[in-house]
């Protein structure tokens, strides 16, 4: 018996240095060391440090110092504190602003989708300004807005007077319509890209079936663009919901928060680095993220619903309903 479980063992271990040897064998490992690598670099760089943060909220605590637990304490001050919340109201700015920029954006990417002269050169430049860094376009829009210079000289040779004008970073009717304006015109070209790139895997005879149909343009764009895109649609929508909530570039840079601008992220860097309290800015960090990812599960139930009855792209579920419709037909038969 003994030396049937020898032999056993021998042979197991011969299958699997042949196996380690051959092509599958190989394939396999060569997988695995080129997936280690990003996911320890995930973990080091983004799950650890987010666990680190969910362990600060708990404590009143400074960068360097003495740390003392405090519980649920640091989300309980996140919700009683009138800055934090009230912060939340001016990503409503925003928001509106990511409507505004992704009809925009669909409506120039429908018209580029086809042949439109200097069409590649409209592209690049709508794009561009997604290239710049954030900072710098801060401080582009900051001297563009500032009294008397870039938009004043404009709107002075349209026949506008100066005094007439508000001051476009200091007064809090307007200011946050400024910071909003900067930001569309950054992230338009991102969403402008990723509609036409949607639009333009769109089977081409399908639009060939709809005018024979005598469809017009609009119709083609309901039921033929609307459904196709839907992914993209879905995907710019929730990161246009996300970045309203977590605009601190603009303000921070802009205006440094001052005269009602200060966002919810402007308000959590001023907690964190000039007060001092890392655990409060911890948990408004953790807030945050809760209100992104229920704003993320009630945006993806709402488009379930809202394109219910648009044409599935799920292949299993495609091969389902083939085989239930061949089952259907073979009983139909006898």
């Amino acid at each position: 018996m003994e030396t049937n479980a020898l032999g056993a063992k021998k042979r197991n271990a011969f299958n699997f240095k042949k196996w380690s040897r051959s092509r599958n064998g190989q394939q396999t490992f060569i997988i695995i060391a080129f997936m280690i690598i990003p996911l320890l670099l995930l973990f080091v760089f983004t799950y650890l440090p987010f666990g680190e943060m969910v362990k600060f909220s708990f404590y009143d605590m400074k960068y360097v110092g003495r740390r003392t637990w405090v519980g649920l304490q640091n989300y309980k001050d996140v919700f009683q504190r009138t800055d934090c919340f009230a912060a939340l109201k001016l990503s409503l700015y925003y928001l509106l602003g990511g409507v505004l920029q992704i009809i925009l954006a669909l409506y120039l990417a429908t018209i580029l989708s086809f042949k439109v002269k200097l069409g590649n050169l409209f592209k690049g430049c709508m794009f561009f300004p997604f290239l710049i860094n954030g900072i710098a376009v801060g401080f582009i829009f900051k001297f563009f807005f500032t009294r008397g210079y870039v938009f004043d000289t404009v709107l002075q040779w349209c026949g506008f007077s100066l005094q007439n004008l508000p001051y476009w970073l200091k007064d809090q009717s307007v200011n946050n319509f400024s910071l909003m304006g900067a930001s569309i015109w950054r992230y338009f070209g991102q969403n402008m890209v990723l509609f036409i790139g949607a639009i333009m895997s769109v089977d081409g005879s399908m639009y060939e079936a709809a005018e024979l149909d005598g469809a017009n343009k609009f119709q083609q764009f309901i039921y033929i663009i609307l459904p196709n895109i839907k992914s993209i649609f879905v995907l710019n929508i929730m990161l246009s919901v996300s970045g309203s909530l977590s605009a601190f570039e603009p303000p921070y840079v802009i205006t440094a928060g001052a005269n009602g601008t200060a966002t919810y992220f402007v308000v959590m860097d001023r907690i964190a680095h000039t007060s001092q309290k890392v655990g409060l800015a911890s948990a408004m960090a953790v807030v945050l993220l809760g209100i992104i990812l229920i704003l993320t599960l009630l945006q993806k139930l709402f488009f379930k619903y809202v394109f219910k009855n648009a044409e599935d792209d799920n292949p299993k579920k495609f091969k389902r309903e083939q085989r239930k419709l061949a089952a259907a037909k073979g009983g139909a038969a006898q």
